[in-house]
Order: structure tokens, then sequence, then C-alpha cells
């Protein structure tokens, strides 16, 4: 049980990475925070999703100020 729980949570990043993506490309360089707002998953699953699309060098992550602007690379 616990190995599906495991694939069903890859998905789930998986496809929020996937709407992080497309916001991005609609939208573009967008405050974290803001992403967090319009990306309809927790935020936790947010953040793995920047995480994994940072990992695969799809986005860049610039700091300004006390904001982080995530972007398409």
């Amino acid at each position: 049980m616990a190995i599906l729980e495991s694939l069903s949570n890859v998905n789930r990043i998986g496809e929020t990475a996937g709407q992080l993506w497309h916001l991005l490309d609609t939208e573009g360089p967008t405050k974290i925070s803001q992403l967090v707002k319009q990306v309809d998953a927790p935020r936790d699953v947010v953040m793995q999703a920047v995480g994994w699309l940072a990992r695969e060098e799809k986005i860049r992550i610039d700091e300004q100020s006390r904001s982080r602007i995530v972007s398409l690379n």
C-alpha cells in the first residue's frame, strides 16, 4: 500500500509541476507566494513541484528583496 501511495504522490507532484510550467509560460516570472495561491494544490506539493522543475533545470529562482521570483529557463 505504501508504494501505491508513493506513486500517487509522485504523480501529483508531477502534475503540479506541469501546471506551474504552464502558468509560468503564460504569466511570465511569478513570485512563489503567487504560485501557491494560483495553483490548486497544497503549498508543500507546490514547493515540491518547484523543486522538481528546478532539478530538471526548467526554471530559475531569483531573489528580490524578501521575495523569490520563479521564471522559465
